[in-house]
């Protein structure tokens, strides 16, 4: 009878009238939205789009998804705003509302890398799914690699670091309200990476701004990040010889697999907890003449550096190291770490772009010639304040109702997992533990790389990916059922496809319970799973 009960209640819970999804019409006119008045902004259009009528703007980074996605749209309205809360602010912001069967709430999107550009794909999911959302470029259009827009700019350096997604919220919601009639009951905010970092940021800075925050492998220790960053670019190029090219990343991640895959129980390539991994990359010393089957000396002392992380000339720890386990696959080492040849990396891009933007303000700087401890030094003083995001002490988002959910993959190439751990230990120490697990959570997801990727299981309804609806599967519709119905997740259950194609399932547990193998039945079917004390 009990588990009739339950079964009950979760299906309850998935069903629209639970979340309140009742049809809400338009009391406005999006037209009419053109005469709003806005505390530092201006509303520039208004129009109400037809159905299926949406064209991005051309150069959109998913321009080419017209026909099938954006052909799928609802009737909306959309309206284009521009923030000025500064002299040298230019901050571009779209809200959009169906104009039927909104659900009552807002969800907004945030931006990857350095940001400069609207996510009108998300944005479209979520009209699609009955929300209002918004987004912004915070302050500047550009290729999300590219910083010279910040040069001599640091008010739009502002911007980008925490205004814009603030000023975003404060029109987006003032939109709502005036075209509905009312105000939105619940508003969410999700994103990754340096959206992971927005998300944090609106957290600490602004906690009433949102009832329910995702932050995906969040970007918000940056200075140190990007200080990291640099030291791995200067291990790879210490000398000519330093360097490992991406054609010797499958031998590094086939010997760590045989030194470390079976640990956890189970021999699939993916290390459940790469913390339990004692890979020496000795072993790869090539014993005869170099190839892409061995390291040579000094690479080995590379891939050491990199595994122990950035540290200063006095040992202090910098940011934690890149965990064994990520090395190989499409997002991987090759694109963020190894790359083409020394400094051309994606990671690398980022930590140019930085230093010699935003830190130094001169285009010349150098990362070969760079003194580490200088440039974390720098980079503190410069930009803690405007864009790091590690502050633990969350009391004002808990006493406001708020709910956090963090998530990180093991195998992440771009941003060490053990930052997310070392934030989410931080909060527990500033507030205590039982205070902590009432509104916070931290999902470790093994395999998976940046914000997605890797062969572990990567698809449970993280933000930018297509969702289930169910939050036994979608994170998304977990912190929803948490801040509205108060039942606190504990696991979903994550995806990795072939194509179309199940090939494994797995579930995400609550950090520091990580999923054990039962010993018994298919070890890629999530059931065979449970939730226990990991060993760290």
């Amino acid at each position: 009878m009990k588990g009739i009960l339950a079964l009950a209640c979760v299906a309850f819970l998935l069903t629209p009238a639970a979340f309140g999804q009742t049809s809400r019409p338009a009391r406005e006119s999006c037209a009419g939205l053109i005469k709003l008045s806005l505390p530092e902004a201006k509303v520039i259009s208004a129009t109400r789009i037809a159905p299926g009528a949406y064209r991005p703007p051309a150069g959109a980074a998913d321009a080419g998804s017209s026909q099938t996605f954006y052909g799928t749209l609802p009737a909306f309205c959309r309206v284009q705003i521009t923030s000025k809360p500064s002299s040298d602010s230019n901050i571009a912001i779209e809200a959009w509302m169906p104009v039927r069967n909104w659900n009552g709430r807002f969800r907004a999107q945030g931006n990857g890398g350095f940001a400069g550009y609207i996510d009108y794909h998300d944005m479209g999911v979520d009209v699609r799914e009955g929300f209002a959302t918004a987004s912004t470029d915070t302050g500047h259009t550009a290729n999300p690699t590219d910083a010279a827009w910040a040069l001599h700019h640091p008010e739009k350096v502002i911007d980008f670091g925490y205004r814009a997604i603030h000023e975003m919220t404060i029109a987006a919601k003032a939109a709502i309200d005036a075209f509905y009639g009312e105000a939105p009951r619940y508003s969410y905010f999700g994103s990754c990476s340096n959206g992971g970092r927005q998300a944090l940021m609106e957290v600490q800075r602004f906690p009433a701004d949102y009832n329910g925050v995702i932050a995906g492998a969040p970007a918000n220790f940056w200075s140190h990040l990007l200080t990291a960053g640099l030291s791995a670019a200067q291990a790879l190029s210490q000398t000519p010889s330093s360097y490992i090219p991406s054609k010797k990343l499958p031998a590094i991640a086939s010997a760590v697999n045989a030194a470390c895959d079976a640990k956890d129980g189970v021999r699939d390539g993916v290390l459940n907890d790469p913390r339990e991994c004692r890979f020496d990359p000795a072993t790869l010393l090539c014993k005869g003449a170099d190839s892409d089957s061995c390291l040579t000396a000094r690479q080995v002392t590379a891939l050491k550096k990199l595994y122990a992380g950035a540290r200063d000339s006095s040992g202090r720890v910098i940011f934690p190291g890149f965990l064994p386990g990520g090395e190989e696959g499409e997002g991987g080492w090759a694109l963020w770490i190894t790359g083409k040849g020394p400094g051309r990396a994606l990671l690398f891009s980022f930590v140019d772009g930085y230093f010699a933007n935003i830190v130094y303000e001169d285009p010349q700087w150098n990362y070969k010639t760079a003194n580490l401890d200088d440039a974390v030094e720098a980079a503190d003083e410069k930009t803690a304040r405007v864009l790091n995001a590690a502050d633990p002490n969350l009391r004002a988002f808990e006493s406001h109702g708020g709910k956090l959910i963090i998530y990180h993959g093991w195998n992440d190439p771009a941003i060490p997992a053990l930052n997310s751990i070392d934030y989410y230990n931080a909060v527990l120490g500033k507030l205590g533990k039982n205070d902590a697990d009432s509104f916070v959570r931290l999902y470790m997801i093994p395999g998976m790389q940046h914000c997605g990727g890797g062969p572990g299981p990567d698809s449970f309804g993280a933000p930018g990916e297509s969702r289930q609806g169910d939050p036994r599967h979608d994170i998304q519709a977990a912190i929803q059922v948490w801040v509205e119905k108060g039942i606190a997740p504990e696991t979903i259950v994550a995806t990795h496809y072939d194509g179309e194609k199940v090939k494994m399932t797995r579930p995400l547990c609550a950090y520091p319970e990580e999923a054990h193998y039962k010993g018994t039945g298919n070890s890629n079917d999530a059931a065979n799973f449970v939730c226990a004390a990991g060993k760290n």
